[in-house]
């Protein structure tokens, strides 16, 4: 496509603390196919750290920079940028989203005699979500109305002429910090009926993947958005009201606002009265035709709320909730049992002697929460145990309930246990009632970054740290395996409560003095024959290959035919793939020398029966080195899942207990020569053993069990 570029376009950009986007942005801009631009950026108060990044940024000739000593808000921001723009467009830009490389030219291309247009966009929820389509659609040119095309209330991806911004004075409201677009638009609601419309995408518009540490305006609280909306509303229509097209298209956001958001405005009571009076301000200024075309549970309560009942408003929307809630339960068996489970079982009394285990999903009968299980059983307390399994039918030693995930029956002892114990995430819509206890006994000393620690998203999940910030604030106690993960818990997992550092009950079987008797009755029952050493290979999932959440792809890398045939005499694997991994791994015509032990339940149990571990980047050799055996590292793609999924905490090449490994080649070899590898690795091997290991006695599930039962404190660690 070619363009006349004669004519320049400023690009206005506030920024405010978004060092970790802005990046992505300005390379959006800057690499535009239309050149001709002016970009203004405006620091609107931003602390020291991000300060000095923009001002590092700032070094194309094209740039205006301007900073404002202290926070006045993305309006204020805005219009300084509209008071410094020189070109004969304009268009407005956040800091955290980002431009197709030829937006610009396409808008400018097409604009002809309109005061706009406006381009595609699409939510930006992880990186991978910028991959273009293999086909693009022939680019083509729609005329729509000015109030459709501005229902959703943005300003953004919207390309103006300079000469309608001065000839109406378009200005951005600088009282509230959020739903100002809505000063902008209106002047296009007013006087101009149609503008074009691209059906070609020119905007990625990011959904931040952190709303807790850094949240965008739209993912602050219900109560600040409600006090915004309602203030600006409030205000547009004093100052627009008599025009009949800017009063109804003002009025029906208002509507589409409330029937969004009334729910959640009054989940909290204590701020019932405030809300009710704010909502019945602005009630009364909409027009009350309008009331009458709204669905029955609506108008009444726009009717109460004009009228200000508040009574019956409460009554209307309690009746509103229940409707909904109901409605959505009869969709489905799922849906209906979660809907007994809060409007039933969350009722029942609280039991104090029970306590409810679930092992990776429902999968296992594995780690921690396995040996806590089983000190309580061994040790006659009095206490009723729930086990969760994806398998109703499931045996397990001692007289505990096995209930099935999801089932009635699990929502009913997760509503009536006192104490959970689970080693991941809980479902969100479980309820943590008071008086509950939640022990989280997690799953592996962390070498990739993890949540609060990650930049992006790459996983199935798009909003994994939202959820995992609500999932952990229910956590009472959280263990941990050495000094190292309780530095990282408290950022990684923002968690501010009670640390158990006593190292991972799962480990205590690595100290057992019956450990080799039952590495041989291990042995035995999977048939590993007499006299044959096992290399165990556990490798972790990749973040950005998967099916759908909790469902990874994952294609074997290393060469099991050529280990059997230079291996094969005196060796065996044990393949170990992560929970999340859905794929079964194909070992046929290695019968004998491959096993894959994926489902075995109790992986420290394959630690025991290993001479060697095999893994890449999984948290498994954290746990593995307690046998002070030899780990050997095959990270055929350590730049990729270093530098651009996770990240590690570790310095992986210089720390890690082993060698890292590219090939099946070098795996082999390093097999072979084991013993001189040992040596190599001996005193880097003690080291990480000490800083790692040191915490584990073989006594950690009994410092647990007395802790969160019994309140005992084990004596301080020397």
């Amino acid at each position: 496509m070619t363009s006349n570029q004669e004519q320049k376009v400023s690009i206005i950009i506030p920024y405010y603390n978004s060092m970790e986007f802005v990046g992505d942005c300005l390379n959006s801009v800057l690499f535009q196919s239309y050149s001709n631009l002016e970009i203004i950026i405006i620091n609107d108060g931003s602390d020291q750290e991000n300060t000095l990044y923009i001002e590092q940024s700032v070094t194309d000739e094209r740039i205006v920079y301007i900073k404002n000593e202290a926070k006045h808000g993305v309006a204020f921001s805005r219009n300084q940028g509209l008071k410094k723009a020189t070109g004969e467009y304009v268009f407005f830009l956040d800091s955290d989203d980002l431009l197709t490389e030829n937006a610009i030219e396409i808008l400018a291309e097409n604009i002809q005699d309109h005061p706009a247009i406006i381009g595609q966009r699409k939510r930006l929820l992880r990186p991978t979500d910028m991959e273009m389509p293999i086909e693009p659609p022939e680019l083509n040119v729609e005329e729509k109305s000015s109030r459709t095309l501005f229902k959703g209330g943005s300003i953004l991806n919207v390309l103006i002429k300079s000469d309608f911004i001065h000839e109406h004075n378009i200005q951005f409201y600088e009282e509230t910090q959020g739903y100002t677009d809505m000063s902008g638009i209106i002047q296009f609601i007013l006087y101009v009926e149609k503008l074009p419309t691209l059906n070609i995408r020119t905007y990625y518009k990011r959904v931040r993947n952190d709303p807790i540490s850094n949240p965008s305006l739209v993912q602050r609280s219900i109560e600040e958005r409600t006090k915004d909306f309602v203030r600006i509303y409030l205000d547009m229509v004093k100052a627009y009201g008599g025009a009949e097209g800017a009063k109804q298209f003002l009025d029906h956001l208002f509507l589409h606002f409330y029937r969004r958001q009334v729910i959640s405005i009054f989940t909290d009571e204590k701020h019932f009265d405030e809300f009710f009076t704010l909502l019945a301000t602005a009630v009364n200024v909409m027009d009350p035709s309008l009331i009458s075309s709204q669905p029955s549970h609506i108008r009444k309560e726009l009717t109460h709320l004009r009228s200000g009942n508040k009574e019956k408003f409460k009554k209307g929307l309690q009746f509103h909730i229940e409707a909904r809630d109901f409605k959505n339960a009869i969709k489905g068996f799922t849906r209906l049992k979660r809907y007994i489970y809060k409007k039933f079982f969350l009722k029942r009394p609280m039991k104090d002697n029970y306590i409810i285990f679930e092992s990776f999903l429902g999968k296992n009968y594995s780690d921690s929460p396995r040996n806590i299980y089983e000190y309580i059983i061994e040790n006659n307390l009095d206490y009723q145990c729930i086990w969760v399994f994806n398998d109703k039918n499931r045996k397990i030693p001692g007289n505990a309930k096995v209930v099935k995930r999801f089932s009635l029956a699990y929502y009913y002892y997760f509503a009536v246990s006192k104490y959970w114990i689970n080693n991941m995430r809980q479902p969100l819509h479980l309820v943590k009632r008071q008086g509950n206890v939640f022990l989280e006994t997690w799953h592996g000393t962390p070498l990739k970054k993890l949540v609060f620690d990650m930049r992006d998203v790459y996983s199935a999940n798009p909003r994994y740290k939202r959820d995992f910030y609500m999932q952990s604030r229910a956590w009472d106690y959280l263990l941990s395996p050495n000094s190292y993960s309780s530095e990282i818990f408290r950022s990684a997992f923002k968690f501010d409560k009670e640390m158990l550092e006593y190292g991972y009950p799962r480990n205590d079987i690595l100290y057992a003095p019956d450990k080799e008797e039952r590495a041989s009755r291990v042995k035995e029952a999977i048939g590993i024959p007499k006299g044959k050493k096992v290399v165990l290979y556990a490798p972790t999932w990749r973040d950005d290959d998967f099916y759908e959440p909790g469902k990874y792809k994952f294609q074997l890398q290393l060469d099991l035919h050529k280990m059997k045939e230079k291996l094969g005499e005196d060796y065996v694997v044990a393949l170990r793939m992560h929970y999340f991994i859905a794929d079964d791994i194909n070992v046929e015509g290695l019968d004998g020398f491959a096993f894959n032990l994926s489902k075995y339940d109790d992986i420290a149990e394959l630690y025991l029966i290993s001479d060697i571990l095999i893994t890449d980047y999984s948290s498994v050799f954290f746990d593995y080195a307690n046998m002070k055996r030899p780990i050997l590292f095959f990270t055929y793609d350590l730049e990729k899942y270093r530098d651009q999924l996770r990240g590690f905490y570790l310095d992986f090449e210089n720390d890690v207990p082993g060698p890292l490994l590219r090939t099946s080649d070098a795996v082999i070899d390093a097999i072979a020569n084991i013993e001189s590898l040992k040596k190599d690795y001996a005193e880097r091997y003690d080291t990480f053993y000490e800083r790692f290991c040191s915490w584990h006695d073989g006594k950690s599930t009994e410092k647990v069990v007395k802790k969160l039962l019994f309140g005992e404190n084990p004596k301080p660690k020397q």
